[in-house]
Parts: C-alpha cells; sequence; structure tokens
C-alpha cells in the first residue's frame, strides 16, 4: 500500500465484503465504517473498479503472511523425512485461515466471484494467483514431485477446497489434527515415497455444499 490511509480505505473495504457482501461494499460505507471524512474513499479509489482492484491488492499483501511459515522451508530438502515439515507448514497455514483470518477467506471468495463478471479485476486476480502457483510449484519439486508444474497448482487446488469445504460447507470445521492428516494423505497420494498413514485424527470426512 502507498500510505497508511491507502491501507485503512482497503483494509475497511476487505472488513465490508466479509461481513456485507459485495453489495454492503460502497465509498460511503468504507468512509463510514473507517471514521473518515465523507468524500475520503472516492479521492483514493474514484470508482468502483478502482476501490475492488484497491482491496483485491491489499488482500494479496495480507494474504501472503499465510505463507510465512513457508520461509523457513527455504532451501529444504522436503523428500522423505523432510516432508514433515511441509505437511505442517500447510496444516498450520490453514488452520490460521479458518480461526484467525476467515474475514479475508470471505472477502476472496467475494472478490473471486465478482472478477468473473469483471475481464479487467480478472487480469488483477490472475496475475496475483501467479505468484502462489509458482512457489507451490518449487515446494513440490523439492518435495520430490516428479511433475512440478502440474502438483504445484494441484496443491493450491487442494488447499482451496479444503478452504471453501470449511467456510462454505455445511458441516463441522476440521480441527487441527483433522487437518494435517488431509495434508499427509494428499501429499502421500501425489509424491513418491509416501510416508506412513497419519496417526490419531482422520481426514474431514466429505460434505455436500450448501
Amino acid at each position: 500500500m502507498t500510505s497508511p490511509r491507502a491501507e485503512l480505505v482497503a483494509d475497511t473495504a476487505i472488513a465490508l465484503l466479509a461481513g456485507a457482501g459485495m453489495r454492503g461494499l460502497t465509498h460511503r460505507a468504507v468512509d463510514r465504517a473507517a471514521g473518515l471524512p465523507a468524500g475520503s474513499t472516492s479521492n483514493l479509489a474514484r470508482t468502483r473498479a478502482a476501490l475492488l482492484e484497491l482491496a483485491l491488492r491489499r488482500l494479496t499483501e495480507l494474504d501472503r503472511r499465510r505463507f510465512a511459515g513457508f520461509e523457513a522451508l527455504a532451501g529444504a530438502d522436503l523428500r522423505g523425512p523432510g516432508r514433515a515439515a511441509l505437511i505442517d507448514a500447510v496444516a498450520g497455514m490453514l488452520e490460521a485461515q479458518l480461526r484467525e483470518h476467515r474475514a479475508w477467506v470471505l472477502a476472496r471468495y467475494e472478490l473471486a466471484l465478482e472478477a468473473t463478471r469483471r475481464p479487467a479485476l480478472r487480469a488483477i486476480y490472475d496475475e496475483l494467483g501467479r505468484g502462489y502457483r509458482a512457489g507451490a510449484a518449487e515446494l513440490m519439486r523439492r518435495a520430490g514431485s516428479p511433475d512440478p508444474a502440474r502438483h504445484g497448482p494441484r496443491l493450491i487446488a487442494f488447499i482451496e477446497g479444503v478452504l471453501f469445504d470449511a467456510v462454505a460447507g455445511a458441516g463441522p470445521e476440521p480441527g487441527g489434527g483433522d487437518l494435517r492428516a488431509a495434508v499427509t494423505e494428499y501429499l502421500d497420494g501425489v509424491l513418491p515415497g509416501a510416508g506412513a498413514p497419519a496417526q490419531g485424527a482422520a481426514a474431514p470426512a466429505g460434505r455436500q455444499n450448501g
């Protein structure tokens, strides 16, 4: 973000998206919720498209913090016994998203759906998402994937599926042990040299969305 005011406006927009949906996001609503003088948001983002872009870029900036646990894996050998570190990082990130940063997840879903109707926003969404896929491919390469270009995006798809099911599904949210078991089963299913099945909690049961 270019300024503290921009961060405040963007963070408020994200909170409104999470709490009130796309219809609840207006320039006036951001001004009121942020405690800013009328017109402040319009001065920073004159159009709705500009406000959505501001929120999306800020959300991506915040969202990258969920990958902080992966920084410790830089340069590590994630094959064989080293896979446990990758499992812990993915499961920990998922748990943090569901427990601490649920509003980010909800706001991102609102923006993703809106992007299907706004080509310009879609282009930004895709541009920002490429970095995640590249990072995931590198993790899978170091974990021993024979095809990291394919397995990296699939890891992202797995992560997004777990988040969507937990946030929008009909059943109870998975606990930390459930998440670790699910990640273990997924990675053991796609990577060579599968480890022993996770002990303790079972993987989250499948649920119908709705």
